[in-house]
């Protein structure tokens, strides 16, 4: 004979396994819709893109993405692991870090220049 406490863990279990199935196709979703972001870019900006990741807290990750005219931009993921899936599935590659060859290719224009200018140099604020 099983008791109320039995039945409530039996009853329990698979609530659990079904929220876990829920966050995992909502994750699922969230890394679909960011390797469409991603693949969107690189049509966009020539066609292809080079990316990397890096943790920035909270366990989320940014995507900084290069497009092969040059163009630039980041994305949040959640997590790493969706940061890497999402960009497996958009094809893009993937470097380890933003130095070197990748910092190369990024082209700015007068408006960052004018930033790093400002910034710097006593130009307007940052207001």
């Amino acid at each position: 004979m099983l008791s109320m406490a039995d039945i409530q863990q039996a009853d329990e279990q698979p609530a659990a396994a079904s929220d876990q199935v829920g966050k995992a196709d909502k994750i699922d979703k969230r890394t679909a819709k960011l390797a469409k972001q991603i693949r969107a870019f690189a049509d966009a900006h020539g066609g292809s893109a080079e990316g990397q990741l890096a943790h920035i807290g909270r366990g989320r990750t940014r995507i900084a993405l290069v497009g092969a005219n040059g163009e630039w931009g980041n994305l949040v993921a959640d997590t790493f692991g969706s940061a890497q899936d999402a960009a497996a599935r958009a094809g893009i590659t993937l470097q380890d870090d933003f130095d070197g060859e990748l910092a190369a290719k990024v082209r700015t224009g007068r408006y960052e220049w004018s930033r790093m200018a400002g910034i710097q140099v006593g130009g307007p604020a940052n207001s």
